[in-house]
């Protein structure tokens, strides 16, 4: 394994080697297969190792830190808020990268409480939640972000539907509290329904990129979708100019 930098750094360390010894894990009676296989796969995983040796929750900070290398989306001063944020991982590196401004980790579920942040237990959903959420951080966000997935079934079809389905409850949530020129990010799997997310993320941002991060596992067909420069809704900028036209 490379001698990784602490993160927020220069070139941060959060690209890690896959060498080193591989623990090979035997069905014990009581453990399925899945199970073994996916035992063996966490023992062997350099980023879940080194996730514990830095203090994050979660591999996924890996995954959030290659993406701000590469688009530098958390600058000093940005506010964020992070959906699905239970258990904290992406809510902890934004919390480093953005020295002092308000960060938001929200989720249904309870989550240990990320110092620096603030932690809301509540449904996005809600009809009040955008507001609720604006007021926390003291005006409109600079960045949301996004790293929920639904339970998986086994059926890929019905697997990206579902994450597709938070993808785009995300994206509403997010239109409702972005400031101008703000930014979007969201987790996709790929298979064909992103299709209507991504043609309105291209309207409505000036520009829209799909990135894999190297901590992505290599046999997942997650993406995510880095819109970047909001102009506003569709329907905002449709209303805007009926109303000059008048």
């Amino acid at each position: 394994m490379t001698t990784p930098k602490k993160p927020g750094a220069k070139g941060s360390g959060s690209q890690l080697s896959g060498r080193g010894l591989t623990v090979r894990v035997k069905t014990a009676a009581k453990r399925s297969v899945s199970s073994a296989r996916w035992l063996e796969r966490q023992l062997n995983d350099p980023y879940v190792a080194e996730a514990k040796k830095r203090g994050y929750r979660s591999r996924a900070a890996f995954k959030l830190l290659q993406l701000d290398e590469k688009y530098h989306l958390l600058k000093p001063g940005t506010r964020v808020v992070d959906l699905g944020a239970a258990p904290g991982g992406w809510t902890q590196v934004a919390v480093e990268k953005v020295r002092g401004a308000k960060v938001v980790g929200l989720d249904i579920l309870g989550m240990e409480d990320v110092p620096g942040a603030i932690t809301m237990q509540m449904d996005f959903l809600l009809p009040e939640a955008p507001d609720q959420l604006k007021a926390a951080l003291g005006g409109p966000a600079d960045v949301v972000l996004s790293d929920m997935a639904a339970p998986t079934t086994g059926h890929p079809k019905t697997d990206h539907l579902r994450i597709m389905a938070l993808a785009d409850a995300a994206y509403a949530f997010a239109a409702e509290v972005l400031a101008p020129g703000g930014a979007f990010v969201a987790k996709l799997f790929q298979g064909g329904a992103e299709r209507s997310l991504l043609d309105l993320l291209k309207r409505d941002f000036a520009v829209v990129r799909h990135a894999k991060p190297p901590a992505s596992r290599a046999d997942s067909s997650e993406t995510y979708v880095v819109a970047t420069g909001f102009r506003g809704t569709t329907t905002r900028r449709d209303d805007d100019a009926g109303e000059g036209e008048e």
